[in-house]
Order: structure tokens, then sequence, then C-alpha cells
């Protein structure tokens, strides 16, 4: 049940959701009635944005984290009966969509990443700056936090994990340096860990990001199945979106955007024969989405100065075709 609320579309934290006016700019384009799937509602900033605007607008908003559906529901109830709230990952938004009887939505939004009452909560083993324990799982049902995979996984899947998700210079050296510290004092709390990162790899240079950050997003992304839920969340969106609607998604790091830009890259494309291939052999692509961002769309100054959180995110946006197989 959504509770009592003002509509207030920061997100609790004293600022706006990132690129606010880019979202809203790119996802109230179609006037009167239209269905918006957010899949990563968080606090519901983006989505009350667009409700406001947009009277006419229905939501169904999913997202993992049930306090994050919590305080959604008091953000958005000024939109009473226009708003569907369901937990659960946005790689089911399809699935969740046919339970509200929607077989398809004009717009579906995906902010990847984390949110700022997660990252500010302690508890939440988000931050490397709060103390607390190695948790980083979005979602709290989940079985499995950092602290077990890094007291529990094999060297192979830690050297994985540190190379492929947090893309750390020397991973081979953390993960051998985590198997054998394991051994004598498990991992529990984020200061420990990131501590122990420090005394590894070394202090970051000044102006660099500081030692410990790439090997969270590593543990984080792992935990969460993040680059998983990705790929598959983009092909239930794609899927779901109505001819002419539009698919926007915010990324916050280069594994993350690169998915993203390849996906719509990959259906812009009329023919996915390789380069030098004299004759199409794959009998040619449908066409099934027109890119509308060629660039990433990144913050603008004032944004930059009001939540220095906004650094990172990168916004792409595509649009259905209506005609498959051919650009209108």
């Amino acid at each position: 049940m959504i509770g009592t609320g003002t509509g207030k579309a920061d997100d609790g934290f004293g600022h706006y959701p990132v690129l606010h006016r880019e979202v809203t700019e790119f996802l109230t384009w179609k006037p009167g009635a239209m269905r918006l799937i957010d899949g990563t509602l968080g606090c519901g900033g983006h989505s009350s944005l667009i409700l406001q605007k947009n009277r006419q607008a229905e939501l169904l908003g999913i997202d993992r984290d049930g306090d994050a559906l919590e305080r959604a529901g008091k953000a958005l109830a000024f939109a009473e009966d226009r708003v569907r709230l369901m937990r659960g990952n946005f790689s089911e938004l399809a699935v969740l969509a046919a339970e509200v009887g929607w077989p398809s939505a004009d717009a579906v939004l995906l902010d990847l990443g984390i949110s700022s009452p997660q990252i500010d909560d302690a508890e939440r083993g988000f931050s490397l700056r709060l103390n607390g324990p190695l948790d980083m799982r979005m979602d709290r049902r989940n079985p499995n936090p950092a602290s077990r995979i890094l007291n529990r996984a094999p060297q192979e899947e830690l050297e994985r994990i540190f190379r492929d998700y947090g893309e750390v210079q020397r991973w081979r050296l953390l993960a051998r340096a985590v198997v054998e510290r394991r051994t004598e004092k498990p991992f529990g709390m984020t200061a420990d860990f990131a501590e122990f990162c420090e005394k590894v790899l070394g202090r970051s240079r000044p102006g660099k990001l500081p030692t410990p950050t790439l090997c969270f997003q590593a543990l984080r992304i792992a935990v969460n199945d993040e680059l998983g839920e990705l790929e598959r969340g983009l092909a239930a969106a794609h899927e779901i979106v109505s001819p002419g609607g539009r698919l926007a998604v915010i990324s916050f790091h280069s594994l993350e955007d690169r998915m993203v830009k390849n996906f719509f890259r990959e259906a812009e494309r009329d023919c996915i024969c390789p380069p030098k291939c004299p004759v199409c052999i794959c009998g040619g692509n449908r066409v099934t989405l027109k890119v509308l961002t060629k660039k990433p769309v990144t913050a603008a100054p004032d944004e930059l100065a009001e939540n220095s959180r906004s650094a990172c995110a990168k916004l792409r946006v595509a649009e259905k075709i209506k005609n498959p197989g051919g650009m209108e």
C-alpha cells in the first residue's frame, strides 16, 4: 500500500536524482496517457517528476530493496491509483508487468548502481568511508553478503571478480592475499577490508580514486549479479517497450555503460556480419532501436555543483522502431 507523501522529487538527502531534467525531458515526450516502468525505483525521484509533469502517466515501480519501496511509496503517494509498486529484480519486469495486466509499456527507465540511502547507511556495507558489516546486498533476502564471498570463494573466483568487475590492476596479488589472510582472521567489516586493500595494493596517488574503491565495486557487482541482471534486464525492457516507446538507462561505471552502448548499437544495426565479410551472410539484421543519444548524456555544471554523485552518471536513450527492419 502506498503511504502519504508530498510528491517531493528529491531523494530525501537534499538533492534531486541524477540527470533529473534530462530523464524527465526524454520520458515525457509523449502527451496523454502512458505507461512507465521504473525498474530501479529507489526513492522514486525520477518517477515522481515524470508523474508530476504528465498527470495521465501510470507507473509500475520495481525495486529489490524493500526499504527503497517503502520510501518511494511515501514520495509517490500524490499520484494515488496511478502507481503500482512491486518488489523484484528489473530483469523480471516483463513478468511483473504481466501480473498487473500490462502487456507492454511506453517507457522503461533503469537507473543502475546504488542509491544515496544505501551508500549513507553504514549497516548496508556499501561505503568504504563508513564502517559497517561487509554486506552490500541490494536485496537483503540474498543469502550471500560480501563477507561470505571474501571468506569462502576460491582464489580463482576472487581473481575473476577483482579483474572483471573491478578492473583492479593487481587482481591476482589481492586475491591471493585475501585467501591467506582469511585463514587467520575472516573479513567482516568494511573498514577492515578497506585498510587491507591499501596495505596490499598501496595508497592511490593524489587525485585518483581511493585504492579500495574498485575492490568494493567488484564485490558489490558480484554480490548482486549486477552485470548479469543488466544483460537480462536490457533484453526484457527491449521486449516490453511498445513501438514508438523509449528505453532510458543511467549507468555509473564503464562496465555498465559499455554493455548498454553495445546493446543499443547492435539493435540499431541493419547488418551484423564481420566488417571484412565481402557478402552479407547474416541475412540482414532487423533494426529495432533508434538511439537518441549518440554520446552519453552527462551532468551539467550546476548539477555537479549540487550533487557530486552525478559526476559518474551517463544516460543513454533509445526509441523502439515502429517498423522493425527500417529506420523512421
